[in-house]
């Protein structure tokens, strides 16, 4: 498919899903297996069916009303996580992790958004399950979508790839080989608090791996932690895109966001 008809179809896609996240989505996961029946990161749920979604193509081209946070000019929208310049290394048109420079964020804020970013993961593969590559972006510093190499590679379902961590396995897997680049297209909303700071809507997801849905309109529970499943607590309307320093050597490139309030 090329890069044109690819943009077309995705921001179809797009308007069909921002209106639709406007009203009462059909079940909390849009489809998927509902979360309360499954202990966090629990081994016996099951997996999602695996699915090629073709071959890799080129960077995909930054609609014009689109925010670049990232192409190959450098780390000047990004920071550490105590604010200070991030130290990931920068070549090639792509950022790699460094291994104990932490993870980044943007330094612009942000609340409802289409995010698209490009991610690798390190060839050769080593390690296994949560060992393989792993990473994450954050929609507002604290609403995960997993980074792993789940291509061979078997994890807990909610912490596979493209899995909205903790709470919901990919609809499908459909994960690259190693080394190969794939896409997250994510459409999210956030939460809305009132004055009080009661939650009168949950944040929601719909995510997009290699031009496959894999979340539609998934409603979260709260913020995704590691082993725990944190109520929702009252937070600012914008907040950082960021990005995850797991000690693996994963790649990212041609990051762009559309704001949709």
């Amino acid at each position: 498919m090329g890069k044109v008809a690819y943009i077309v179809l995705l921001s179809a896609a797009f308007v069909l899903i921002g209106a639709a996240g406007c009203q009462e989505s059909v079940g909390r996961e849009g489809g998927s297996q509902p979360v309360e029946e499954w202990k966090i990161h629990d081994p016996d749920r099951p997996l999602p069916q695996v699915v090629d979604p073709g071959p890799a193509s080129g960077p995909v081209p930054a609609p014009a009303d689109a925010i670049v946070l990232f192409d190959d000019k450098g780390l000047s929208l990004w920071e550490d996580n105590k604010g200070q310049p991030a130290r990931w290394k920068v070549e090639n048109g792509y950022m790699e992790v460094v291994k104990k420079a932490g993870s980044i964020r943007t330094k612009q804020k942000f609340g409802d958004c289409q995010l698209h970013l490009e991610w690798a993961a390190p060839l050769p593969a080593t390690g296994e399950g949560q060992e393989r590559g792993n990473s994450g972006v954050f929609l507002m510093d604290k609403y995960e979508v997993q980074v792993l190499d789940c291509y061979d590679n078997t994890t807990y379902a909610d912490g596979m790839t493209a899995a909205i961590y903790g709470q919901y396995p990919p609809l499908v897997n459909a994960c690259r080989p190693p080394g190969e680049w794939q896409t997250y297209d994510i459409v999210f909303r956030r939460p809305r608090f009132d004055l009080a700071g009661k939650l009168m809507s949950p944040a929601r997801m719909t995510v997009f791996h290699n031009g496959v849905l894999v979340h539609d309109n998934a409603e979260l529970t709260g913020p995704t932690e590691h082993k725990k499943r944190p109520p929702y607590t009252v937070h600012p309307d914008k907040l950082p895109v960021s990005l995850q320093d797991h000690g693996n050597p994963l790649r990212f490139r041609n990051i762009w966001l559309r704001e949709l309030e």
